[in-house]
């Protein structure tokens, strides 16, 4: 890491943007994760680094940042409030860190704000879906993607097939049970809930200052990534201390995922979406290479 500092700022930003920075990215990820992309841009910019930015990878649960888009889009048009009560039926319940294993009686509801908030936060599986029945479902989601431009990305089912999915192909590969360490090739090569690292990056941006969304939902959205509790180990996990970091986290199998806002010493922000697949190194190991990608593109970024 202290090698690559030196690097970056011996080199002009400009050459390291169009030549090295990728390169230098994925020297250092290689051994990490089988499989690294990202994409990147100051906010107010227009230059945008990337390695294997056109490539898909699957989302994973980092495509609730399109989910909370629709929604608050919707809010906007006055179509959903945040304060509009939602029921959460227990045999909509899915495995879930704070619904599930925490609201175990019949009678839940919660609002549209407290869902986005959860959703995020602790990436709570019955909440996005409670969010995606409320947007229109996947196909509706998707449909708000084309109609801002996103081409390249695609939400295709609720959280609730997802684990459908790779539950049987564990069951199906005699390996039932944790999906959050083993890689899973068939679920990598499935095309749906897919995304280019440059897609993510142009939803971000979009969202941030692309008038997608009005002011006020702008900045609850970013508000509640800032209080992303999973994955500290990823985009955080090199930063200085204190770094402000709004962010969402995916992970399945050999998927470790981050996509979010970085905040420089002097107040200026940096998007990034970062996305590794395929990886049958340790969960530990894939986060470093998030968070290696995330320190790199920091002092590159801090050099401008």
């Amino acid at each position: 890491m202290l090698a690559l500092a030196a690097a970056l700022a011996a080199a002009a930003p400009a050459a390291i943007a169009n030549d090295k920075l990728p390169g230098l990215v994925e020297t250092i990820t290689a051994k990490l994760a089988a499989r690294t992309g990202f994409a990147a841009q100051m906010v107010g910019g227009d230059t945008i680094v990337a390695l294997n930015g056109d490539e898909a990878f699957p989302m994973a649960s980092a495509y609730k940042i399109a989910i909370a888009g629709k929604v608050l889009a919707m809010v906007d048009k006055g179509e959903v409030r945040l304060e509009q009560m939602v029921d959460i039926p227990l045999e909509s319940y899915v495995p879930s860190p704070v619904i599930a294993d925490n609201l175990i009686h019949p009678g839940v509801a919660l609002s549209v704000a407290n869902l986005l908030e959860i959703m995020i936060v602790h990436s709570d599986n019955t909440a996005t879906d409670s969010l995606m029945a409320l947007a229109g479902g996947p196909a509706a989601v998707t449909a708000w993607l084309r109609e801002i431009g996103i081409e390249g990305m695609s939400v295709d089912r609720s959280t609730a097939q997802l684990s459908e999915q790779i539950q049987a192909i564990m069951e199906a590969a005699g390996s039932p049970g944790d999906s959050s360490n083993p890689a899973i090739p068939e679920f990598d090569a499935d095309p749906r809930d897919h995304t280019t690292p440059n897609d993510m990056l142009r939803l971000l941006i979009l969202l941030d200052v692309g008038n997608v969304l009005k002011p006020q939902s702008r900045d609850f959205l970013l508000g509640v990534m800032g209080r992303t509790v999973t994955g500290p180990g990823r985009i955080k996990g090199l930063l200085p201390v204190g770094t402000p970091v709004a962010h969402k986290t995916g992970t399945v199998g050999g998927i470790a995922n981050d996509v979010g806002f970085v905040t420089l010493p002097d107040g200026r922000r940096f998007a990034v979406a970062i996305f590794t697949k395929s990886s049958t190194t340790p969960p530990a190991d894939r986060d470093r290479a998030v968070a290696e990608t995330a320190r790199v593109l920091y002092d590159f970024f801090a050099l401008q």
